[in-house]
């Protein structure tokens, strides 16, 4: 066999290999790169389940920080009516504004809280004739709560009723 007869038999073989491939879907080469990326529907299936994810975690996170807010709140009611009760008890008289529980001589309170809701100072005081002890002279103060006005803004939402926390 000559040369000429071994190189037309091998540019037949290599014939016959390209139209096989051809005909098994393209070049091998072509194959791999179709086989190492995503097709554009797995990558937008990938982008929407991602989504949906965050959207689920952003709404407990929402609700987490309300419920944050809301056991301030809480907390802070009680603080201010207990500081109240006793600046009532020890001055046989009930305070006259929310700043005689701040006031440097009698300290009851630090500062007087910010409404986590509203982020303000605007607690609503309630004034009334009731007499805690019988040696109390004037009235005064007798209860603190939140501003309703200020949260009607929270449309849908059922608000508890926080001037009935005591302490």
């Amino acid at each position: 066999m000559s040369k000429a007869e071994k190189f037309s038999s091998g540019e037949s073989q290599l014939v016959a290999l390209l139209s096989w491939v051809r005909a098994k879907g393209g070049s091998p080469t072509s194959r791999r790169a179709k086989k190492r990326g995503f097709t554009l529907i797995e990558l937008m299936i990938v982008i929407a389940i991602i989504m949906i994810l965050i959207g689920i975690a952003a709404g407990m996170y929402q609700r987490s920080v309300h419920r944050a807010r809301e056991a301030t709140l809480r907390s802070d009611l009680t603080v201010m009516r207990q500081a109240i009760d006793h600046y009532t008890l020890d001055k046989e008289a009930a305070p006259q504004s929310l700043e005689d529980l701040v006031n440097p001589q009698s300290q009851y309170l630090r500062e007087i809280p910010t409404d986590p809701i509203t982020n303000a100072k605007d607690w609503h005081v309630d004034v009334g004739d009731t007499v805690m002890s019988p040696d109390q002279s004037t009235t005064g103060i007798v209860d603190v709560s939140f501003r309703r006005h200020a949260v009607q803004h929270l449309v849908g939402r059922l608000h508890r009723n926080y001037s009935s926390v005591t302490a």
